[in-house]
């Protein structure tokens, strides 16, 4: 029976072989809706937007389109990661002064992103007119990309929680720290009671060693298919590195800075990963952009 590293392998094989021919580049992503990913944290502090950005530089670099939405309204930094500054964000989108097609700036790798600028506020004054606009105006993306994924603030917040619910999957990054591990189950426990069958993968940032990473994956999924009744997937981890540390001091991802840094090594893994397993032990729908901002607005207008 073929194991899971066999398993990465050949999956990985495929990718690099089909982009080589300019056929199809996305076998685990066949639908024509993009997959959108929220990644999210208990608290901040935690590299879950530098995990977001080399995240999606490792996705690109495995033949898939990826953009990235920055919605973190209150410290949006994704264009600090990349060392960029944007001229527009979604409220141009959302007032109808601009496609969506125009607002995405061109990161590394062929990563687009965006920043949310104020986004949230300004949907729920939208009338259902100027709302069917905005929808068929974002649903472009789902042309353009294989993947989206949402970058969205720390902490516990309805904001937060809005956005984790909307999306096809979520994505929990935690470090090793008691505080985040606390607020790491404290999240995980919030999508529990609103919806048992949310698929919730986790990574550990920032861990000393392979031995605590995978201790505390372990513990949080014990404890959550215990206490909660609900499975986590554990995705892997991110080491300690020095060379994390010096890219985002030179405002450029490690994956590009340091590309055979263990750093590099362990999200590129992650990335396999996330593709290899793709909706397994899901039963959401890819719903694509539209469908997660439909969900969002209806989250907000509760």
């Amino acid at each position: 029976m073929m194991d899971q590293a066999e398993k990465l392998r050949k999956i990985v094989d495929n990718l690099k072989t089909m982009q080589k021919n300019k056929q199809v580049q996305a076998p685990a992503i066949e639908k024509k809706n993009a997959k959108v990913i929220t990644v999210t944290s208990g608290k901040g502090g935690v590299g879950k937007t530098n995990i977001s950005v080399n995240l999606g530089i490792a996705l690109s670099e495995l033949g898939l389109k990826v953009i990235i939405l920055d919605a973190d309204f209150g410290l949006a930094n994704i264009d600090v990661l990349f060392g960029m500054i944007p001229k527009h964000t979604l409220v141009d989108v959302i007032h109808s002064e601009k496609n969506i097609l125009e607002v995405l700036s061109d990161g590394p790798s062929n990563v687009k992103f965006i920043s949310g600028g104020s986004g949230v506020e300004e949907l729920i004054k939208l009338e259902n007119s100027q709302l069917e606009k905005f929808l068929s105006n974002i649903s472009l993306m789902d042309k353009i990309a294989d993947v989206i994924l949402i970058d969205t603030g720390a902490g516990l917040s309805d904001n937060v929680m809005n956005f984790v619910m909307s999306a096809d999957e979520v994505l929990l990054v935690t470090t090793p720290e008691p505080t985040s591990i606390t607020d790491a189950y404290a999240l995980i426990k919030m999508i529990s009671n609103r919806d048992k069958e949310r698929l919730i993968k986790v990574i550990v940032n920032r861990a000393e060693d392979t031995n605590e990473a995978n201790d505390l994956l372990n513990k949080l999924s014990i404890v959550s298919e215990k206490f909660l009744s609900l499975k986590l997937m554990p995705l892997g981890y991110v080491l300690q590195d020095e060379a994390v540390i010096k890219a985002v001091k030179t405002q450029n991802p490690f994956l590009i800075s340091y590309p055979k840094s263990n750093a590099s090594k362990q999200i590129r893994e992650i990335s396999k990963k996330l593709i290899c397993n793709g909706n397994e032990g899901s039963n959401a729908e890819m719903k694509g952009i539209k469908g997660f901002m439909n969900r969002l607005v209806g989250f907000l207008n509760v």
